[in-house]
């Protein structure tokens, strides 16, 4: 089936220059997380995911097979939007436990890789003949407003925003990405939020820093990305892996610290950047979330927390949300771990 394709032919391109420029002519310097992912970031960060000191996948993997029947139950969608959907892999408990439950009708993935969305919709359309896909190309932050006329009309959706990605925006981004989400929604539509949650620095710190460097070469490939994309002259190798958790906002930093001063010149922007040693380009943050916080920026957003979910380490939650109708105060928090 054809993706729907809602980007326009240059709007990556604009907005990878809009954050070039931006972010490396601030103080600090930063570039946003969604620039590792060409093809060869993609593949490492596959890599990060099988890695032991990386949990958060196997963690909510874990859970959505423990929960997910529960979680079917409990939605009734007929519709999943799966929101930076990716390879679609965990996606498949869901849409069987909607199969079982009887609900299932449609499935919405909307990521910004083209290739990746045609490959996962050719996959479930073997496993679920009967399914209506409508994989969408947008950038989710970007692209909320169009998603109520990309869905069927009638019925139950549910959103699922899985694997810890809210945890990269900071907290004001949070706030409105979750209104705009809310904005889409009509009352007793459903979210399905992953969260990792906040624990033992040191483990926090080997997720993002593991003993083999992939996440360290996974880092460095948004360089290899501007020096594609933008000609620019990056030396990866003079730039050096960091990961550090910042106690007081209780997320992990990914920083890439030049190991010499270095000017580089990005061609495409007409842009040349000064690098002292030492200083540091933040290249994601990765919030860490407690269980009042996250029921605390859900209800303010305006859904309704109806159930929460754990692995029994309480490693990572996924949270069960509605869309509570204006003015309505949220039913009473359940929890099931």
């Amino acid at each position: 089936m054809a993706v729907i394709d809602r980007l326009d032919d240059d709007y990556l391109r604009q907005a990878l220059e809009h954050d070039v420029r931006t972010g490396l002519t601030a103080t600090p310097k930063w570039l946003p997380p969604k620039w590792f992912y060409d093809e060869t970031g993609s593949a490492l960060f596959s890599a990060i995911t099988h890695l032991p000191e990386y949990y958060p996948t196997r963690r909510e993997l874990e859970i959505l097979r423990r929960h997910v029947f529960d979680i079917a139950a409990r939605s009734r969608a007929d519709t999943l939007v799966e929101l930076g959907s990716g390879t679609s892999e965990k996606t498949v408990l869901l849409l069987d436990a909607l199969a079982a439950e009887g609900t299932l009708r449609a499935y919405t993935p909307v990521d910004v890789d083209v290739v990746t969305l045609e490959a996962a919709a050719g996959r479930l359309s073997v496993r679920y003949p009967r399914l209506e896909l409508r994989p969408v190309r947008a950038d989710f932050e970007a692209h909320l407003a169009l998603l109520p006329s990309l869905l069927p009309t009638p019925g139950r959706r549910m959103v699922a925003f899985l694997g810890g990605t809210i945890g990269n925006l900071p907290p004001t981004a949070r706030e409105v990405f979750l209104k705009e989400l809310r904005a889409t929604l009509r009352p007793g539509d459903m979210l399905l939020l992953g969260t990792d949650l906040v624990k033992d620095v040191a483990r926090l710190v080997a997720a993002y820093d593991d003993a083999l460097g992939v996440t360290a070469e996974f880092n460095r490939n948004v360089l290899r990305v501007l020096n594609r994309e933008l000609d620019a002259d990056f030396q990866p190798d003079a730039f050096e892996h960091v990961a550090i958790y910042d106690e007081d906002n209780e997320w992990i930093e990914m920083r890439l610290r030049a190991a010499r001063p270095m000017r580089v010149a990005i061609s495409a922007l007409g842009l040349a950047v000064s690098f002292d040693e030492g200083e540091e380009i933040r290249t994601e943050i990765s919030a860490k979330f407690r269980e009042e916080g996250v029921a605390g920026e859900l209800t303010r957003a305006g859904f309704a927390v109806t159930s929460r979910y754990t692995d029994p380490a309480e490693d990572f939650a996924l949270t069960l949300a509605s869309a509570s109708p204006t003015g309505c105060a949220p039913p009473p928090l359940t929890a099931s771990a």
